[in-house]
């Protein structure tokens, strides 16, 4: 038969064999040329390892590059660090630099302190624990004027009648005043139903501890926000005055000087003969 009578007749199709359905999770069944394929990158990795191996036996453990002298090795971490190019900045243009990030710390504590002195304005300190514990009027912020009728009146005038409190240290507090309606207010809750003398219901009181309740929670808000304002204010002014402090210790060491007293007033010394 010849071989274009061979090609016309139809034949079996090949098909390889497929993964076991034990070891589908594996993935296809590895044909032949995929295992070529692998193991001519492993003959190639073995042969690479080989000649690199070659080369650790024939080092001369005594030959000298001139690398060695601008390289070494970390002791930390073990690896090799060698000069990457950088021009080493002269003393003075280093000193320069040092007193430009000095003036820039400088100013930014000077913001930071400020604002920290702003937002501490409306808080009182427990004596006890140093905590800030409530919120406060801003002295000098503004004044409650109180109007009568002649002299008399304000000689016997009595501020804690007036206001509804208690003692002193309450009325020192406006937020814990309570709220005193005028006369018109009074009369318009007392006639609101048809000329009558409108009822207290227990409805109302629900609604009024309701809204001290909700003024209450407001409060305790502003002041938590407020105090963890002002905290992160004070972690930012310390990390600040540390970056100063060590400025101004690099500055003195370039300067060779032995020691000298930083902005805080507080005397430092840059060396001194051990003991």
């Amino acid at each position: 038969m010849s071989s274009s009578m061979r090609n016309a007749v139809q034949r079996r199709n090949h098909r390889e064999r497929a993964q076991p359905l034990e070891r589908q999770k594996w993935g296809l069944l590895e044909k032949n040329k995929d295992y070529k394929l692998r193991a001519k990158d492993h003959k190639e990795k073995q042969k690479r390892l080989k000649i690199l191996r070659q080369k650790a036996v024939d080092r001369n453990p005594d030959e000298f590059s001139f690398g060695m002298l601008s390289s070494g090795v970390n002791k930390a971490t073990g690896t090799k660090r060698g000069d990457r190019g950088n021009e080493a900045l002269s003393n003075d243009v280093v000193k320069l630099l040092k007193t430009q990030d000095a003036g820039y710390i400088r100013t930014m504590l000077q913001k930071v302190r400020k604002e920290r002195q702003k937002a501490e304005e409306g808080f009182v300190l427990d004596d006890e624990e140093g905590e800030i514990e409530a919120l406060k009027g801003r002295a000098g912020k503004g004044k409650h004027t109180v109007f009568v009728e002649d002299k008399e009146d304000q000689m016997s005038f009595q501020p804690e009648e007036w206001f509804g409190v208690e003692d002193e240290d309450q009325l020192a507090k406006p937020w814990s005043r309570p709220i005193k309606k005028s006369k018109s207010q009074d009369e318009d809750e007392e006639m609101a139903d048809g000329g009558r003398p409108r009822k207290i219901t227990p409805k109302d009181d629900v609604d009024a501890a309701r809204e001290e309740r909700r003024a209450r929670k407001m409060r305790e808000h502003a002041q938590e926000s407020r105090r963890l304002k002002i905290e992160a204010l004070k972690d930012r002014e310390r990390e600040l005055m540390q970056a100063e402090q060590v400025l101004e210790k690099q500055r003195a060491k370039m300067s060779n000087t032995v020691g000298g007293v930083n902005k805080n007033g507080v005397k430092f010394k840059v060396r001194e003969r051990k003991r």
